[in-house]
Parts: structure tokens; C-alpha cells; sequence
């Protein structure tokens, strides 16, 4: 019974130790963004280019964090946050936390085919069509000239297709101003970043704040205990990140992907900073402060769960041509990333 009268107090913790406070921003927003920037800045930058399989690494071992973040750092924290004994009956007698974040997959779905399905209708105006098949990348269908589809069903129909005009067709094709334009590749890439930085941008605050507001009066407080955890959850995350924004469409240029880096960047100290300044009236332990992080961390987990296993699971491995077509090996070094970096991640969990 004692322990019932502790919950939803709203007691304020010891957030002395301004200074380190202030000095822990700092350090979590260079790092972050020297780990979310390197893919992207080394990928731009011919003298700067590094071997192809650090950037797979990079790439797979994201993937993993990503989906591990999801169910063990955000979905399970707000299904506890959720279930306070403080809360209404009707978060306490139902799985909202669930119920919030199934929602967030749904409506992600949603937006997500309908954003193509106009994009679509958008480039047919004008002279495009979708391919039947996904690219290479994985992500969503090739956009090609009509003229260009009816000739392939030509190929197909006849079935007949001699060496030199499969060769012509693919030096054509490989021409920057040929008119094989991936316009649908370029926009699915680009949505799928955007929905996956969303998901840790809302992450990235919570944890902020809850950083800044946690307890600090010496080598076994929380807050020494967090804020080693969160400085390397927010470095794979943030590596995780940056490898998928150096592989966007070169057309976009390196000032987008950066700034969607920094943007990430940022958003855990802007947490901090917002947890300082709220920090003598601001207390997680209150049904206001349950509910807000609560229902942030489920919408953000349902965000990650839809983008980890169908943006980069799906896209990179199922739907993935090249993909099929690579040896055994070399499939199962990527499994294993994606694993890893899982894994990792999940042992993060036991801690924070």
C-alpha cells in the first residue's frame, strides 16, 4: 500500500548540478551530429568517400537500432507510463499505449499511399507512368516515359529480345537526360526519411527532457546512469539516420540531407533545454506528465515500428532485387548487422 501512495505524487526531483547539465547538451548535440552527418558529408564528397561496406554497415546496423528503439525504448516505456495507477479508468483498463500507436501506423499507412497514389496521377499528367516492379534501392515503383513502357511490352509480348537491342536499351536507360527518370524512387526515398525522422524527432525530446529532469546527487543517481546510455542510443540512432539521408537522390544536393541531420540533432537538446527551464515545476511522476510522455512515446514507436519493418526491412531485403541477386554471404553479413544492431540496442534497454 505504501508503494500505491508514492505513485503520481508529483515530488520534484533533485535537479541541481546546472552546470554538468548544460555541459551534458553540448556534448550529446556534437556528438549526435558528428555521427548523423559523417554518411552523408563522406558520401558527397569524392576525397572523403569510404568502402561501400562501412556504409552497408552503417546502413543494416540502423535498421536494427531503429526497430529495437521502437519496441524496447518507446513501446514498452509507454505502455508502464500509460498504466498508472493515477490515470483515468480508461487508460487503466485498456492497452492505449497499443491502441495509440496501431493508430499512428494506420494513419502513416495511409498518408503514405495516398501521397504516392497523387504523385503518381501528378507525373502520368505529365507524361510518366509507374514500372510494375520496385527498383533496385527497394523503394517504391520506377517512374518511366510511356513510351518507354509500351516498347518493354512489346519486348515481353513477343518475348523476343536480341543482345544489341537489350544493350542499346540499357545504355539509354543509363543516360542522364535519356528520360528514365526514377521521379516515383526519388519521392518514395524521400517520404520514407522524412517518416522516419519524424518518429525520432518526437523521441528525441521526451528523452531530452527526461534527461534534464532527472536525479543527480552523485555516482549512482540516475541521471549518471542515463546520460552515457542516451549519449549512445542518440549515436546509433543518429548513424542509423544519417546513413539513410546520404543515399538520397543526388539531385536533392547536400544541403537537404544535412539539415535534416541537424534537425535531428538538435531535437534532444532542445528536450534538455526545455526540461531546464521547466525544471523546478516539471515532474514526470504527475498524470499530466504520464499522459504527454505516454502518448508521445506510442505514436513515435508506432512511427519507427511501420518505418523499420516496411520502409528499411521490406525495401532493403524482401523487395530488393539486388538483394536476391547477391551471393549467400554477403546476405547473411547484413543479417547479422540488422541483428546487431538490434540486439545493442536492446541491451540499451536494460538501463535506459
Amino acid at each position: 500500500m505504501a508503494d500505491d501512495e508514492e505513485v503520481c505524487v508529483g515530488a520534484k526531483n533533485d535537479v541541481d548540478n546546472l552546470g554538468v547539465r548544460i555541459g551534458a547538451i553540448f556534448i550529446i548535440l556534437v556528438s549526435t551530429a558528428v555521427f548523423t552527418l559523417f554518411p552523408i558529408i563522406t558520401k558527397r564528397i569524392p576525397r572523403l568517400t569510404i568502402p561501400q561496406f562501412i556504409y552497408d554497415f552503417a546502413r543494416y546496423f540502423g535498421s536494427g537500432v531503429i526497430i529495437a528503439t521502437a519496441f524496447i525504448h518507446l513501446l514498452e516505456p509507454a505502455a508502464d507510463e500509460l498504466s498508472q495507477e493515477c490515470l483515468s479508468d480508461a487508460f487503466r483498463n485498456y492497452p492505449l499505449a497499443y491502441g495509440f500507436a496501431l493508430i499512428s501506423m494506420m494513419l502513416l499507412f495511409i498518408v503514405e499511399f495516398f501521397a504516392y497514389r497523387l504523385g503518381t496521377l501528378y507525373l502520368s499528367k505529365h507524361g510518366f507512368e509507374a514500372h510494375g516492379h520496385h527498383h533496385a534501392a527497394g523503394h517504391s515503383d520506377a517512374i518511366q516515359p510511356r513510351e518507354t513502357i509500351a516498347a518493354e511490352a512489346t519486348y515481353n509480348d513477343e518475348e523476343v529480345l536480341s543482345d544489341d537491342a537489350k544493350l542499346q536499351h540499357d545504355i539509354e536507360a543509363s543516360k542522364p537526360d535519356s528520360g528514365f527518370k526514377k521521379e516515383g524512387s526519388v519521392a518514395s526515398e524521400v517520404v520514407g526519411v522524412m517518416v522516419l525522422e519524424l518518429g525520432v524527432v518526437f523521441h528525441s525530446v521526451i528523452i531530452g527532457l527526461t534527461l534534464a529532469t532527472s536525479e543527480y546527487r552523485g555516482d549512482d543517481d540516475e541521471f549518471v546512469v542515463l546520460f552515457p546510455v542516451i549519449v549512445f542510443h542518440q549515436l546509433f540512432e543518429g548513424l542509423g539516420l544519417g546513413s539513410r539521408l546520404a543515399f538520397l537522390p543526388v539531385e536533392m544536393g547536400a544541403f537537404w540531407p544535412c539539415l535534416l541531420a541537424l534537425g535531428y540533432s538538435i531535437c534532444t537538446p532542445v528536450g534538455m533545454a526545455i526540461g531546464l527551464g521547466v525544471r523546478n515545476t516539471f515532474t514526470v511522476d504527475t498524470p499530466t506528465g504520464y499522459y504527454v510522455t505516454g502518448v508521445f512515446d506510442s505514436v513515435s514507436a508506432g512511427i519507427l515500428i511501420y518505418t523499420g519493418l516496411v520502409e528499411l526491412l521490406a525495401h532493403d531485403f524482401v523487395f530488393n532485387q539486388k538483394m536476391h541477386r547477391a551471393p549467400m554471404w554477403k546476405v547473411a553479413i547484413n543479417i547479422f548487422e540488422v541483428c546487431l544492431g538490434a540486439g545493442i540496442m536492446a541491451l540499451l534497454g536494460r538501463w535506459a
